[in-house]
């Protein structure tokens, strides 16, 4: 009795023990080498031969100090560590030299185990007076006379204002109208092939797809002479061919003159639509645009009556390859539509030109500084399996899941914290990709080597007599048996043996054998399969079905369920991996998350000060007017006064590009305002989101109160005296005369009354005297 007691006690706790020791790896690190690398990058792999013989011994696959402490030896222990190597790491410059960086590591090199990761931070800062290429690409249909014209007067000036902003400057010049094919040209009457306004009573240049006309050149007086030699040309439809003149621009390096050390800026000028890809099949043109340079000797396009438009993805990839920002002057009426392009160009912005260009100088200025303004960075190449997130830190905040900063002021330097994560093993074992700026020279290579493969396979010995004389392979450390064969040395054969003991097949004693979803052959646990759905595991007590489901799709569409719980893809949290970790639809028009009012949480905002609402907590009636925020801006911006100016916050809270404007004009996404300031003059101002970008626009002329006129305030003040003067006199006169008249009435009656002899006046009394005779006592009269 008392030894059955000690044996029900053993196997209690060396169940106990089992179930104390379980962890990710000995739960689901499988039977070979790779699977176990592959379940979890703390897990290790012994491939030592007499490793794992004893009963009580731990699986070949668990952590790597639990494998050291049950004997492993280092040397036969598989356990690659996830790495990362700075190849090439030149610090920033802080001016203009001989090799500018603006981007910091140049090249790294990571190794990566599956499921690992690894994250390294990119600074990218840029460099004052910078050297600047910008090609002015304009459209030279018969609609755009007016804007030649004007440019013929402000070319000068363009390139004056151009070197304010660099004092490394180079200009070019190209035009473009369209195919001068059918149905796109005037053919008849035949005059019309080479003077298309001869309808017009008027000559002009016969119609062309695109022709270089000034290389970028230092010497930019040359750009306002070229300029001045141009004249019109005529199309027939309303939309342009200039998606053929990008093309041609971004890809003729060589002609265009672009150097690899500057700053490249395509002036796109248009009043007009454009033609893309698939519009060439109304002329006949089914041969796809093939992205190259077709200049001809007289440097036009010669290719532009055989291969159709490009594409915006030809754009998109060629302007990114050769570090081009695009800028699209168009006038007010195709603004939304080439915003809608604009939105698909990373680094391009919109303009609104005036009718006749008169506004062409501010227009790229602006556009440059708004350029200049904002660092975004851009993957060319990423292997697929590869997952990348990125944590954004900009001058005002840092913002998770962003790979952009805007609001900037040359010289701010930002930096991004980013992190690679193998999702899968290619075949090629070393991949690499690029991750650079838009629109910078400067790139940083990545170079990834996926570590998945153990180094013992290549030690595999097949048909091994270790494996029953030759069933199976020897395999770091363990026998891989052949079909039909089972056991640890592949000494059983699948239809001859089969038992459904659960000593060496349950997870504890009273589980059911396998876990109820597989046999038990030789001590291993032959997992069953099925339709949809794996079951594995040493007791196949794991699937890749059984994980929860949010819309329908297995965790949620945005990772792999593995053993009954989510793994989620870079980028996404949660017990379903519905929680997004971007903050993109986060941001607000103001450059805030949630507009300050809120936090960002799985992807949206949630609204946490009283009142606010809106999908970023932009609308908060309650709240601080947000024309009264900008209107600190304003002050200290453009006027150089205010509070912000005072303390010298200016620069650091007010991230918005000013520009100066003659009105204002109705834009998506803006808000006007207006108010007094301390001199009593009005100030009308727009702020709004360009791209990413905060942009206030302030009317120039303000709505100022005239001051008084010091001889007209006299001269008013000396006739309103003369005048009250002259009013008082006249009504003391008229008193006086009132009151004459009044006595002088009075006498004329009293006199009318009078009833006396005219000869005597009654009015006269004798005299009296009285005598007195102080002798006699008496007295007498």
């Amino acid at each position: 009795m008392r030894s059955l007691i000690l044996q029900l006690w053993s196997i209690v706790l060396f169940a106990g023990c089992r179930v104390m020791a379980s962890n990710i790896c000995t739960s689901r690190g499988g039977s070979t080498c790779k699977q176990c690398l592959a379940t979890h990058p703390s897990c290790a792999w012994c491939f030592q031969e007499d490793f794992g013989r004893q009963p009580s011994s731990i699986p070949r696959c668990d952590l790597r100090e639990k494998l050291l402490a049950a004997g492993c030896a280092k040397g036969n222990m598989e356990f690659p560590v996830s790495d990362l190597v700075y190849e090439e790491n030149k610090p920033l410059s802080s001016r203009i030299t001989t090799n500018v960086i603006q981007m910091q590591p140049q090249k790294i090199r990571v190794t990566l185990r599956p499921d690992d990761s690894k994250r390294f931070t990119v600074t990218v800062r840029q460099v004052e007076d910078y050297p600047v290429d910008l090609y002015y690409l304009m459209d030279l249909s018969y609609s755009m006379i007016d804007d030649l014209s004007s440019l013929y007067v402000l070319g000068d000036e363009l390139a004056r204002s151009m070197g304010q902003i660099t004092s490394n400057l180079q200009m070019g010049f190209g035009a473009f109208v369209d195919k001068p094919m059918s149905p796109y040209m005037y053919l008849t009457p035949p005059q019309a092939l080479k003077n298309p306004c001869y309808s017009m009573g008027r000559t002009c240049l016969p119609q062309f797809g695109y022709k270089h006309v000034l290389p970028l050149t230092d010497q930019v007086q040359r750009f306002a002479e070229e300029v001045k030699k141009q004249d019109v040309s005529r199309n027939r439809d309303a939309p342009e061919g200039g998606f053929d003149a990008i093309i041609q621009a971004t890809v003729c390096k060589d002609q265009i003159g672009w150097r690899p050390e500057a700053s490249h800026l395509l002036v796109f000028t248009t009043d007009d639509k454009t033609h893309s890809a698939m519009d060439g099949r109304l002329a006949g043109l089914v041969q796809p645009n093939d992205g190259k340079c077709h200049l001809g000797l007289n440097n036009e396009y010669n290719m532009s009556t055989i291969l159709d438009y490009p594409s915006v993805a030809m754009l998109v990839e060629k302007l990114s390859e050769n570090n081009i920002n695009l800028i699209l002057a168009v006038t007010k009426r195709v603004v939304d539509h080439y915003q809608n392009y604009s939105n698909l160009i990373p680094g391009s912005v919109v303009g609104r030109l005036s009718d006749d260009s008169s506004n062409i100088i501010d227009l790229v200025k602006n556009a440059y500084m708004r350029i200049r303004s904002k660092v975004e960075l851009e993957l060319q190449g990423l292997p697929e399996e590869l997952a990348i997130s990125f944590n954004a830190s900009c001058t005002n905040g840092q913002f998770p899941g962003l790979k952009s900063c805007a609001g900037l002021t040359v010289g701010d330097t930002v930096s991004f914290s980013v992190e690679l994560q193998a999702r899968g093993c290619p075949a090629e074992k070393t991949k690499t990709f690029t991750l650079k700026p838009i629109g910078f020279r400067d790139a940083l290579q990545v170079a990834v080597n996926f570590e998945c493969d153990c180094g013992c396979q290549k030690l595999a010995q097949p048909d091994s007599p270790v494996c029953s004389q030759g069933n199976g392979t020897y395999e770091c450390g363990v026998c891989q048996c052949l079909p039909g064969r089972l056991g640890p040395h592949c000494e059983c054969a699948q239809d001859q043996y089969k038992a459904t003991s659960q000593d060496d097949c349950s997870a504890k004693p009273g589980e059911p054998v396998c876990s109820g979803r597989g046999d038990c052959m030789c001590g291993q646990c032959s997992c069953y399969s099925r339709g949809y759905g794996n079951i594995y595991g040493q007791y196949c007590q794991c699937d890749d079905v059984s994980c929860p489901l949010y819309k329908g799709k297995l965790c949620s569409g945005n990772g792999a369920c593995d053993c009954g719980r989510c793994l989620c893809n870079q980028g996404w949290t949660g017990e379903n991996c519905n929680c997004s970790m971007l903050t993109d639809n986060c941001m607000s028009n103001t450059g805030l998350l949630c507009s300050g009012y809120g936090q960002c949480v799985c992807g949206t905002c949630q609204c946490t000060q009283p009142g606010a609402y809106g999908s970023t907590c932009e609308r908060c009636p309650t709240c601080p007017d947000a024309c009264t925020l900008k209107k600190e801006c304003v002050e200290c911006k453009n006027f150089k006064r205010g509070s912000f100016y005072d303390d010298s916050s200016c620069s650091h809270i007010c991230r918005d590009d000013l520009e100066l404007v003659e009105e204002l004009t109705f834009q998506k996404n803006s808000v006007n305002c207006s108010y007094k300031d301390e001199y009593a003059c009005v100030v009308h101002f727009q702020y709004g989101d360009v791209n990413g970008i905060s942009i206030l626009s302030v009317i120039k002329d303000l709505e100022c109160a005239e001051g008084p006129n010091i001889l007209v305030v006299l001269a008013l003040v000396a006739g309103a005296i003369f005048l009250l003067g002259l009013v008082l006199l006249l009504i003391w006169k008229l008193l006086i005369t009132i009151h004459d008249r009044r006595e002088f009435k009075k006498f004329e009656e009293e006199r009318a009354k009078a009833k006396w002899d005219t000869g005597n006046n009654p009015l006269y009394k004798g005299a009296t005297s009285t005598f007195t005779n102080v002798t006699f006592g008496g007295s007498s009269e």
